[in-house]
């Protein structure tokens, strides 16, 4: 078309039918899968008692975030995927950064309780942070994204926050419940 026309040849035509996008999904599921696992692996082995409670809340943080996205009805796709992927990390993230700073309160203390405390008060400000400036990058993704990249930050808005929940509360209840019941044995 246009001024000068060309001719065209086709040396070779190819088609994508509907199963490659399952395909993806199912690799994105599988992917997924094994991402949790490796990192619950990780957290056992490296903080041991504390390494299980994180991976409760890891567990309990995928629950919570299935189950919203279940109520609005989203639909799963690979950008979903993603968010989901990567609110694991953050989530993880979440849970080191408490037991590093409970570990670094504890060389200074000798009280547990207390040690645990100064560690939650010292970490959630950083959690908050990282986790309220990933969401409003995510905002903004949805805002001016469209299609997957909407799917993308929907999944990371919500993991975010299902994330800042599990590790902030849940967490926090597994360990002093925990360093209580510890206490009282000794």
């Amino acid at each position: 078309a246009g001024a000068l026309p060309v001719p065209l040849t086709i040396l070779e035509e190819r088609s994508v039918g509907p199963g490659l996008g399952k395909d993806s999904i199912e690799a994105g599921k599988f992917a997924s899968i094994i991402a949790i696992v490796v990192v619950m692996i990780f957290m056992l082995i490296y903080y041991g008692i504390y390494g299980l409670f994180a991976n409760v809340s890891l567990i309990m943080n995928m629950v919570f975030l299935i189950s919203v996205l279940t109520i609005i009805q989203a639909t799963l796709t690979l950008p979903g995927i993603a968010g989901i992927v990567l609110t694991i990390g953050m989530a993880v993230d979440a849970n080191v950064l408490i037991f590093e700073r409970i570990r670094e309160e504890n060389l200074l203390r000798k009280n547990i309780l207390e040690s645990i405390d100064q560690g939650f008060k010292r970490a959630v400000s950083t959690i908050v942070d990282a986790n309220l400036t990933t969401f409003i990058a995510a905002f903004a993704l949805f805002i001016f994204g469209s299609g997957p990249i909407k799917g993308f930050s929907v999944t990371l808005m919500i993991g975010l926050i299902t994330s800042m929940f599990t590790a902030i509360i849940i967490t926090k209840y597994q360990v002093i419940t925990y360093a209580r019941r510890q206490t009282r044995d000794i």
